[in-house]
């Protein structure tokens, strides 16, 4: 999987050239349809909550959002424990000099910030730029937050009420606790620069959320023997005395302590609606260009969605290791070629409209030596032209076609 891989990557370099000062990455899960667990597929936290076993997929694009490079985890492993292992090879096999890397929180850990700075306070040698949890964060840094002074609006100005996005920053010292072995950890102080910004967009968007999340907790609390483990997932957070048998998953109904949902949790969490923070190595670059590097990581989230939904990467059906890998490299190059044909057509199409396109592009055998191809759109002009293909042929011999396809191939 790896050679095919540094293969395919030295390949777009030549041809397109890799843009990879910047770095995506991030994780997610694909589940089997089976009872038994083995060493790779594990019980682990499902990213769409079920229970099957898991292998966890990591993944890192390039700045042009072409995916570069992943490798497999078992389905137990924490999200921030697949970072290091996926940067380190990433910088072996393509030596791309200094990288600033991209991710959401769930790899923000110390342990990698440290790996990538190269050490504490003074080191440069990797950067970041990686969303930060507001809710979980210390109480100081959520006074922060919620202190209005010194937010501006998209245009620099003071904002009014009725604005829809507001932002500031600063430049803080932190400490974060970082693994020197298997039973020691060491605290280090790091400058980082702090982006906090507000939308009214993701404000709603959270209310809506949370809304649902209180119905269901409701009804937990009045139904608490139609849940287990599995379906309490998001509402447990606003539910009082809930415990849940470790064995079974079922609520557990405890003497004098009664179900009650927790009113002042809700209210904790609505005075975040909306706020978002990054963190970032790179101390002198613009709050604007930090979030505009962090938004580029919605395309590896639309790589895996594809991954999951187009290609068919899931349910995985089949069991033996170099199977799995097959499948899983069969479905990165798919997505490659999906990712270069979008950027090739300047992302005018999405990647269900190409994968729709180019599997109704076919021919058949009209008379003699003439084939007929009877599927045309705008789409497949535009990728023809993108790659030197002509679509708009309707009538080709076997000769013709087989020129097109060599030339394609160069």
């Amino acid at each position: 999987g790896l050679d095919c891989q540094e293969f395919i990557s030295n390949q777009i370099d030549k041809k397109y050239g890799r843009d990879t000062k910047l770095m995506y990455f991030d994780v997610t899960n694909f589940h089997f349809e089976i009872d038994k667990t083995d060493d790779l597929r594990k019980r682990g936290k499902s990213k769409t909550g079920r229970n099957d076993p898991l292998i966890q997929l990591a993944l890192a694009m390039d700045a042009d959002g072409i995916p570069l490079y992943y490798k497999i985890f078992p389905g137990n492993t924490h999200d921030s424990k697949t970072f290091i292992p996926v940067f380190r090879e990433v910088c072996l096999k393509f030596n791309p000099g200094r990288v600033i890397a991209v991710a959401d929180m769930g790899c923000a850990a110390s342990n990698n910030i440290y790996y990538l700075k190269g050490g504490d306070r003074d080191k440069r040698l990797n950067g970041y730029v990686f969303s930060f949890s507001v809710r979980r964060s210390s109480k100081k840094f959520k006074e922060y937050v919620l202190d209005q002074t010194d937010y501006k609006d998209i245009n620099g100005e003071i904002p009014t009420k009725d604005c829809d996005f507001k932002v500031k920053s600063r430049v803080d010292v932190r400490s974060i606790s970082v693994d020197v072995n298997d039973n020691t950890r060491k605290n280090y102080w790091i400058d980082e620069k702090q982006v906090v910004y507000w939308s009214a967009k993701y404000a709603k968007k959270a209310k809506a959320e949370r809304e649902e999340i209180i119905k269901k907790a409701i009804d937990i609390i009045n139904n608490p023997k139609s849940y287990k483990k599995d379906t309490v997932r998001g509402a447990k957070t606003y539910i009082k005395n809930i415990k849940l048998d470790k064995k079974t998953g079922e609520i557990i109904e405890s003497e004098g302590k009664v179900l009650t949902f927790d009113e002042e949790k809700v209210k904790e969490d609505a005075k975040y609606d909306g706020y978002y923070c990054l963190i970032t190595s790179e101390l002198d670059m613009p709050a604007s260009r930090v979030i505009e590097i962090y938004r580029g990581l919605s395309e590896i989230e639309d790589n895996f969605k594809v991954s999951k939904s187009d290609l068919d990467i899931q349910p995985v059906y089949v069991s033996r290791k170099e199977s799995i890998d097959a499948h899983v490299l069969t479905c990165f190059i798919s997505l490659v070629i999906l990712r270069l044909i979008q950027r090739e057509t300047k992302h005018m199409f999405t990647p269900e409209q190409i994968i729709t396109c180019l599997n109704k592009i076919s021919c058949s055998h009209e008379h003699d030596n003439i084939y007929l191809f009877n599927y045309s759109s705008p789409i497949a002009d535009a990728i023809g032209q993108a790659f030197n293909v002509d679509f708009t042929e309707k009538r080709l011999t076997l000769k013709e076609i087989k020129n097109i396809l060599a030339l394609s191939k160069k």
